[in-house]
């Protein structure tokens, strides 16, 4: 057990000065004082004993010493090197414990390319307290790579919390949101003031649950141009689908003239019903879905010379 009160900012920073650590604004480093919402993020997690789980940006433990408590197996990946010598010291006898050391998203992308790097042991689990600068970067890269987890459980800044479980019509609804809906059911958790943290951040932050899908397999349901249309009709919100399908059809068929991608755009939009001056954020998942199939056969038929 770490000989520090996790609860107790004066605990905290006493430690850091005995070993001469300070906090780095840009690691977004602030340790989560609040031990019910503590509790409250792991129980939502729903681990049991030999659950296996990625925890990103341990810190000085406050989460990791719960999973462990519960019986976890916990794979901690850390890049702030006075954290990861006070995890050690911590934690280091728990064979249960298992150290990532470095920047989580470059060791996660690192495994993906030849040659291999041992990987982290695979995970049905997923916690972390994300900064803003990785947040939605790490969690698309999961889903876009295929990692899925049977569950994560993480803390982001409100702002990105609601685009995570933005609904179609919604201001906040974007290819982010699509993304994260393709794979999981989101469901927001507990929202954390800033004096929940220490030092205290001037933004609140929000708990989010994400719940693999049982009703398709994330891996295989969607087409090939699934997501990289998503993402290009969310580019310019002010522009129609059908601009925005025309300049992204115009980069991916071999007919790049003008008129022949407008012609494909307006269409694939026809055969699925979408109007042409629709607004990618008053679609739904199967709009999209049904979008990428239908211009992936079209597109074909154009590229062998047929007309659409």
């Amino acid at each position: 057990m770490a000989p520090l009160n996790y609860d107790s900012p004066q605990s905290i920073r006493a430690f850091l000065d005995s070993r001469g650590l300070g906090m780095r604004k840009k690691l977004g480093q602030n340790f989560l004082i609040h031990r019910n919402a503590r509790m409250k993020l792991v129980d939502a997690l729903g681990i049991t004993q030999g659950s296996v789980v990625w925890e990103v940006g341990p810190g000085l433990g406050a989460m990791t010493s719960l999973l462990l408590e519960r019986g976890a197996i916990v794979k901690a990946f850390e890049i702030d090197a006075g954290f990861i010598a006070a995890l050690k010291e911590f934690f280091g006898d728990n064979p249960h414990f298992h150290l990532i050391e470095g920047d989580a998203l470059k060791t996660w992308r690192l495994q993906q390319e030849p040659p291999p790097m041992a990987p982290p042991a695979a995970a049905d689990f997923f916690l972390g307290n994300l900064p803003y600068t990785i947040a939605s970067v790490i969690l698309a890269d999961f889903i876009e790579r295929n990692r899925f987890f049977k569950r994560l459980v993480v803390t982001v800044q409100k702002e990105v919390a609601e685009r995570i479980t933005a609904q179609p019509k919604s201001k906040n609804y974007s290819s982010f949101s699509v993304l994260c809906a393709s794979a999981y059911t989101v469901t927001p958790l507990m929202t954390l003031k800033g004096a929940s943290f220490y030092p205290a951040p001037h933004v609140d932050s929000q708990g989010v649950r994400f719940d693999i899908r049982t009703d398709i397999d994330p891996a295989s349901a969607y087409p090939p141009l699934f997501r990289p249309l998503v993402r290009r009709l969310f580019a310019s919100r002010r522009k129609t689908v059908k601009n925005n399908l025309t300049a992204f059809a115009a980069t991916r068929f071999s007919d790049r003239r003008a008129d022949g991608a407008a012609a494909l755009a307006v269409e694939t939009l026809r055969q699925c019903g979408v109007p042409e001056n629709e607004r990618a954020e008053r679609l739904e998942i199967q709009d999209f879905v049904a979008i990428a199939e239908t211009l992936e056969r079209l597109g074909s038929l154009t590229e062998r010379g047929h007309s659409v």
